[in-house]
């Protein structure tokens, strides 16, 4: 009987290709998620692609966004200040030179027998020309820092780090402070009512818990 229905659908060809369709239809849906799972896997990754590109910043006190405006030193000195700069940065796909500035003052505090290691590490990655993450230096600073590494001491990259902050100052730090960002930042709280710190005397506090790339 088996036989002569497959002898009977190799005759047919309008069955044969029906009976293909559906092999075909049934191994699809075998090889499709459940929808649900589906769903959760993509919620899972966009999780962690918030964790990893979001940089929140809770209670800024105010007086302290007020000296951010005052100086680029003063922003970049300070903690929150440096992570409100760095979201900007990585709006701007520029984060190389905070990342460069914070690896000069990480070198600064290495122990002497380390520092020749951890300087080449530094000028292979943003220093040296079309490195990963290579920086906006004039040939001479680029040069004259890969000289220092011969000694590398602290002060091996104070020509190049002073570079780059005054570009920092003097081109991103100004946007920064027009960005929808910081004026997001100086805002009070949403509910402009006085906190219960006010009331004893303390500085004002903004509860701030917005993702900071959402504002550049």
């Amino acid at each position: 009987m088996e036989l002569k229905s497959a002898h009977a659908l190799s005759h047919n060809p309008t069955s044969a290709t029906s009976a293909k369709d559906i092999k075909h239809k049934i191994g699809f849906l075998l090889q499709k998620p459940d929808p649900p799972q589906e769903q959760k896997a993509l919620k899972e990754k966009e999780k962690e692609k918030v964790k990893a590109k979001v940089t929140v910043v809770n209670r800024v006190p105010l007086a302290d966004i007020e000296k951010w405006k005052t100086s680029f030193n003063n922003l970049i000195k300070n903690e929150d200040g440096r992570k409100a700069f760095t979201s900007f940065l990585q709006s701007e796909y520029s984060q190389e030179n905070i990342e460069f500035w914070e690896a000069c003052e990480d070198f600064k505090q290495t122990s002497v027998d380390m520092m020749n290691v951890k300087a080449r590490k530094i000028f292979e990655r943003y220093v040296e020309a079309d490195s990963p993450s290579e920086v906006n230096l004039d040939s001479a600073t680029r040069e004259l820092t890969r000289k220092n590494l011969e000694k590398s001491d602290a002060s091996c990259f104070e020509e190049a780090q002073s570079k780059i902050f005054t570009l920092m100052e003097k081109d991103s730090y100004r946007r920064f402070l027009k960005s929808k960002l910081f004026q997001e930042l100086s805002q009070p709280p949403l509910d402009n009512k006085p906190c219960s710190l006010e009331k004893k005397g303390k500085r004002h506090i903004s509860e701030l818990s917005q993702c900071l790339p959402s504002y550049a």
